[in-house]
């Protein structure tokens, strides 16, 4: 991988997991921050599926859908699919609670989980990300 590409691939790394930090971070406040924690999950598969697309200079549009995010790394490497299917939930957390009037805010046990699926996305991007170096 060129250096140019391992530097923007790094970058989008960089961001999902600072997003999947900031999740972490905010279900430790008193009370938990649920709606924004489950905005950064979303945040955090999002750009970890970007960054395993721009490794394959596979271009994809401003978008924050992760069915279509995880279709285009599907096509790529079938073996994610075991990982991505769960993480497509995630896609209604990029706006759902962001605006006054949304639904009623999911449980802290769900939080966790939608965390669990941020941080799987992250570690098998990561993973074959490294076979890549290899």
């Amino acid at each position: 991988m060129a250096n140019e590409k391992k530097r923007e691939v790094f970058a989008w790394m960089k961001k999902a997991d600072e997003d999947l930090r900031g999740a972490q971070v905010v279900m430790e406040a008193k009370p938990a921050l649920i709606e924004i924690a489950l905005f950064h999950c979303q945040q955090a598969a999002e750009k970890a599926m970007k960054a395993f697309l721009t490794a394959h200079d596979m271009p994809f549009r401003k978008t924050h859908d992760l069915d279509e995010l995880a279709v285009a790394c599907e096509k790529i490497d079938a073996s994610l699919k075991d990982v991505l299917d769960p993480a497509r939930d995630l896609t209604v957390f990029a706006w759902e609670f962001r605006y006054p009037g949304s639904s009623s805010t999911p449980s802290e046990a769900e939080s966790y989980d939608a965390i669990a699926l941020a941080e799987a996305v992250i570690l098998a991007v990561r993973k074959h990300l490294a076979n890549m170096a290899e």
